[in-house]
């Protein structure tokens, strides 16, 4: 695939290096915008204006920055994914284990906002919603129902904000996205019907789209304020190429020109902010999003019927947050909080490529405000994944490995840094 991309080149110019991301939401789904927020497990976002990264959450926040205002910082993702199983194939059982299969990431970002008068201000953000990366390695004796699969996003949002009375903005953003995409599966090391590594299915394209985000904040009194937000799916067709047994049985390594389609699924955020005193500060929030859009990839070729490479069936989740802010004294800001990510599969619908589960955030970050203009954040989360059960059953997948049934375990650590300016 291109490394090349435009969004890809405007990320280096801005000093940003980023590698693979992994599984830490939900799904595919990266909830790791700023290391203000990661300290506090992300609790309260769509209400809360920090500094210029709050309109990637809620663009009707940038009403409430003053002056022109950059944000730049990065989260780097350290995942410890274990799958543990057996694949069972002409009635014998074998063991398909793989460690540490999820791939660490540097999750970068960029923001800019200008409070242009008392009503209006403009922002520009650049990070990614999207992104993983897993690898089960060649030897997986699971790898003819999947062994490798990847997701990579990059986005740019320009956003408005106008407060429409002395309580309530609105806010809205246009959103450029470029995204490639893969899967691959392979015959498994048992296979008596194909060659050990044939390429079964595998596919790999890239496409760019245009999407949007809306949010509105509700300053219901001098302590309290709600906000809410809604990101709109994006449509994507990953035009490419496919190799392997499923598609070309003659020569399975030979390219084939074809498109996947990839639907990044819509959000939504209810978010609320409490200051209980001059120190102390209490927000929450309630996330959706709508993963029944992620129902199955499919390789479409020119001029041939549509071929199904992966059943996917998954579900909508929720996710619940709750942080706390304490104001230690006029230099140092202290965070916390702790999340909980519903899974957006079930386990009769789980695979080990896309190893999707519960998870539990717990969050610590601070503050330090180092000068009148500058100051810098930093946050730490430790993510428990619940273990997982999983079933793959496919029956032309069988053929070339039989049926794999197995357990996802792992935890995942989130370091975060950030810088603040104020113009």
């Amino acid at each position: 695939m291109k490394s090349n991309k435009t969004l890809l080149s405007i990320a280096v110019a801005c000093g940003l290096i980023t590698t693979s991301a992994s599984v830490n939401a939900a799904g595919f789904q990266l909830a790791e915008y700023s290391a203000t927020g990661l300290g506090r497990a992300y609790a309260g976002e769509a209400a809360m204006a920090d500094n210029a990264s709050a309109q990637w959450r809620n663009p009707a926040m940038l009403t409430y920055l003053e002056g022109t205002q950059i944000s730049v910082g990065g989260i780097y993702v350290d995942p410890n994914v274990d799958v543990n199983g057996t694949s069972t194939y002409s009635g014998n059982k074998i063991a398909a284990n793989s460690s540490d299969f999820a791939h660490d990431a540097v999750i970068p970002n960029f923001y800019v906002s200008h409070k242009y008068n008392d009503k209006f201000a403009l922002g520009f953000a650049l990070g990614t919603n999207y992104g993983m990366e897993t690898n089960l390695g060649n030897n997986f004796a699971g790898a003819n129902h999947g062994n490798e699969a990847s997701v990579y996003s990059v986005e740019a949002n320009l956003n408005a904000a106008y407060q429409l009375t002395d309580t309530l903005s609105i806010g809205a953003g246009l959103r450029y996205i470029e995204a490639d995409g893969s899967f691959g599966a392979i015959a498994s090391p048992q296979s008596a019907v194909l060659p050990a590594g044939t390429p079964l299915k595998y596919m790999e394209g890239e496409d760019s789209a245009w999407a949007w985000q809306a949010g509105v904040a509700w300053q219901l009194n001098e302590s309290n304020r709600i906000g809410f937000t809604y990101k709109s799916e994006v449509d994507l067709t990953l035009e490419g190429y496919a190799n392997g047994y499923g598609f070309n049985p003659a020569n399975p390594k030979a390219h084939k020109a074809g498109s996947m389609n990839l639907v990044l699924p819509a959000t939504a955020e209810f978010a609320a902010f409490h200051q209980v005193n001059d120190a102390l500060a209490i927000h929450t929030s309630i996330n959706w999003t709508d993963w029944s859009s992620f129902e199955k990839l499919v390789a479409d070729f020119p001029g041939e019927a549509s071929n199904t490479i992966k059943h996917e069936n998954w579900d909508d989740n929720f996710r619940y947050a709750v942080g706390a802010t304490y104001q230690m004294d006029s230099k140092l800001t202290l965070r916390t909080g702790i999340a909980y990510d519903e899974s957006a599969v079930s386990e009769e619908n789980r695979t080990a490529t896309i190893p999707e589960t519960d998870r539990l955030w717990l969050s610590l970050g601070a503050g330090y405000q180092w000068s009148e203009k500058l100051s810098l954040d930093a946050g730490f989360t430790y993510i428990f994944a619940k273990d997982a059960r999983m079933h793959e059953t496919d029956v032309a997948a069988n053929l070339a490995g039989g049926s794999f049934e197995g357990e996802v375990t792992g935890n995942i650590w989130l370091i975060g840094v950030q810088a603040n300016y104020t113009f």
